[in-house]
Formats: structure tokens, sequence, C-alpha cells
């Protein structure tokens, strides 16, 4: 199950916030969380609209795509802070991703109520029409004398209080099964793929066929690229283009990026396409995705991208058993994002890990549960879910 957690302060020390990763990292075992930050968010103001803005739709598409969302809030002057209260403007001011959404309610507070006025008041914000919000009633967790609650490692101290925590968000995911059942599955349905790259970025290349054999040398003649020694400025360090090849040629794995565009940009080009684990050729670059695979695995590239554009998941796993037991290869989808937020393409990294679980296991002492299939448990908490989407997007290239 995911969810999302939202810090409700924007400062920079919280014990909101810290409460929230606590329970990300403690009960990682019931379901994924993901933290929303508010601190960037412009202040409301309906004559300036900035719904359209990086950080709101980013925060819009995540709670969407979430099951469930935790508010945690302080207590300012016996109310939420200003901070949140303007996020949850801006959340039902022109988009309404909290609409019949199950959220729960949580606050820490440096004195003895815990902010239980603040999430009183929450309660009522979150009623309102234009939110429409579905609070779990009678469903209440208030950390207060914050300061001696977390032990130096952020991890609360007393252990019933971890246990009523427990007891707390076991009864939300309970109800977010049963607002799914009375409401039904609500999830955003996602455009379909321009696997085709029929359109263009402002990154794209135009003016060169994408399927050409030798795009990569049109395309540079065409936008006059650097290569060889000639130094490239990266957000902290400078290294030469040469040394940007060796590097990514060191990495332990296949490498692919596919922009925003769904065009095919660049693999770290270090094997011939029969030695690889997923099998590129250098003609390929440049191709839109469609190109790059067989018409009968496109649903499933269109259902991969889909997922990292819209967020509803920052990596798609794909484990592939077909290279045998000897082999625990992992194909791995990583949304790639701008400074703002904005989805900016695929990273693809392929590794057989196997030989970095042996060393594990050989520095650890530890070992493979007997009896666990080595090969597919290894990927039991990937995010994937559909054993037909997985055949599809393995079979990322024709030459396979």
């Amino acid at each position: 199950m995911k969810l999302v957690g939202i810090v409700g302060s924007n400062a920079d020390k919280s014990y909101n916030r810290t409460l929230l990763q606590y329970i990300k990292k403690h009960f990682s075992d019931k379901f994924d969380l993901e933290l929303i930050e508010i601190k960037d968010v412009p202040l409301f103001n309906q004559s300036n609209d900035q719904t359209n803005s990086p950080v709101i739709q980013s925060i819009n598409r995540k709670i969407l795509n979430a099951d469930g969302v935790i508010i945690a809030t302080p207590e300012h002057n016996h109310t939420i802070p200003a901070s949140l209260k303007s996020v949850l403007e801006w959340l039902s001011f022109k988009i309404h991703p909290l609409e019949n959404k199950p959220v729960m309610i949580i606050g820490a507070s440096y004195y003895d109520q815990g902010s239980s006025r603040a999430q009183l008041h929450l309660r009522q914000i979150l009623d309102a029409p234009g939110v429409h919000a579905l609070v779990m009633p009678g469903n209440e967790f208030l950390l207060g004398k914050v300061r001696e609650a977390f032990d130096d490692n952020n991890n609360l101290k007393d252990a019933k209080t971890v246990e009523f925590l427990s007891n707390v968000l076991d009864k939300f995911l309970r109800y977010i099964e049963v607002i799914s059942e009375l409401e039904g599955t609500k999830k955003p349905e996602l455009e379909k793929e321009d696997l085709y790259c029929e359109g263009s970025i402002n990154t794209t290349i135009d003016g060169v066929d994408k399927g050409a054999d030798d795009w990569v040398e049109q395309a540079s003649e065409k936008v006059q690229a650097v290569e060889g020694d000639t130094y490239v400025k990266l957000n902290r360090g400078i290294l030469t283009v040469n040394q940007l090849n060796h590097f990514f040629a060191s990495m332990p794995m296949e490498l692919t990026y596919a922009d925003n565009n769904n065009q095919f940009l660049y693999y770290n080009y270090t094997k011939e396409d029969k030695d690889m684990l997923a099998s590129r050729h250098p003609s390929q670059v440049g191709n839109p995705l469609a190109y790059c695979h067989p018409e009968k695995a496109l649903n499933g590239v269109n259902w991969v991208v889909q997922q990292l554009r819209s967020g509803a998941q920052d990596c798609v796993r794909v484990h592939v058993p077909t290279h045998g037991p000897d082999k625990f290869v992992v194909h791995n989808y990583q949304a790639i994002h701008d400074d703002e937020g904005n989805y900016a393409g695929i990273n693809e990294y392929i590794l057989d890990f196997k030989p970095i679980v042996e060393w594990y296991l050989k520095q650890t002492g530890q070992t493979l549960t007997p009896g666990t299939d080595t090969v597919s448990g290894a990927s039991e908490s990937s995010n994937h879910t559909d054993s037909s989407d997985t055949d599809a997007v393995s079979s990322a290239s024709k030459t396979e």
C-alpha cells in the first residue's frame, strides 16, 4: 500500500517531520510512505494562480496516486501553521486531490497536548466542501513533550507509544481498505504515452531523423556537441567528455537514458549487444522508444513510462530469471526529475546483483532462507505487479 505523509511545517527543524520519518522507517513492513515537504510551496493568492507550478502539481500527483495520506501538523496559536493552511488552499482551489482520499492526522508538540487543537481544526478544514477528505473519526495520535520523546537516533523511546502508534496505523490501513470498497478504485486515468516521439521538447534535436542509424553523428554535428577532452561543468564538478565516458563505462551495470519525450538518447556502450543483459545496439540511439521494442511489448513500455511520469512509482523493478540460476538480474526503471521536480525521463539500470548478495552474505555471515526461490524471491518487494507487464518490458530490445 502506498501512502504519502505531508510534513505540516516549512521549518528546517520540525519534530513532525521527525515523526513521519520515524513512521516511514519503523513501519516499512506495513506500507510504503513517501514524505511531502511544503517549504517551497508559494503562499496562496487567488489573484496569482500558481496551481500549475511544478511544486504544486508534484504534490497533486503524489496525493492522487496514493492510497492514503498522513498529515503531521504542529500547533501554532491554537491552529495549524499558516504554511500548511496555504497548501490546503492550493489543493482545494482548482485541483482537489484530497477529495474522497482517506486521511489520518497526527501531530507532535513541545508540551503535553500534542497539537490537539490544531488537529481538531485540521479535521474541520479537511471536511470543507472544497477539500472533502475522508478523515477517520476517533483515530488520533498526539505526541506531547516531543523533545523528550525521541532518542539520539530519532527513534521513539517509549515502547507503549510505539505500540499505540502501530495500532493507530493498522486501523488507518483497514480504514483505507473499507473506503476503497465503498468508493471503488479512483486512481487517475493516465494519458497514453507517445512512444513514437511525434512531438518534441526543448531539448529535442529537430531536423534529424530519429530512426537514422547514424543519429548520434548527425545530431552531434547539428548542435556542435563537445567531445574528447573538452571540459563539462556539472552541478558539482568539472569533467572532460572522455572522463564522463570512462566514468559511465566503469559502472557495474548497463545504463540507458530516455528523455521525457520518450526518445532513447544514451547507453553506456561497453559490450556488443549479444553480450549484454538487455541487448542494445549503437544504431538504436536516437530512436523513439517504440522503435526499440517489438510491437507486443509496447503496452508494457507505455505502462512503465506512465507510472514514472505520473509519479505513481519512482522506480519500477523487474526481475528477469531467464538468464539462469547463476544470475540475479533486475531491470530498474528509475524516474529522473529536474531541479524543480518535473519529470525528465528514465534512467534504466540493469545489473546482476548476485555477486553483491554473495559478498554481503559472506561479510555478515547471514544466509538466504532455505527453500526460497532466490531469483523470484529477490524482488518480492518490487512495486511491479503484473507478470504480463514484466514480460513486455523486459523485451526491451528488438534484438533480444
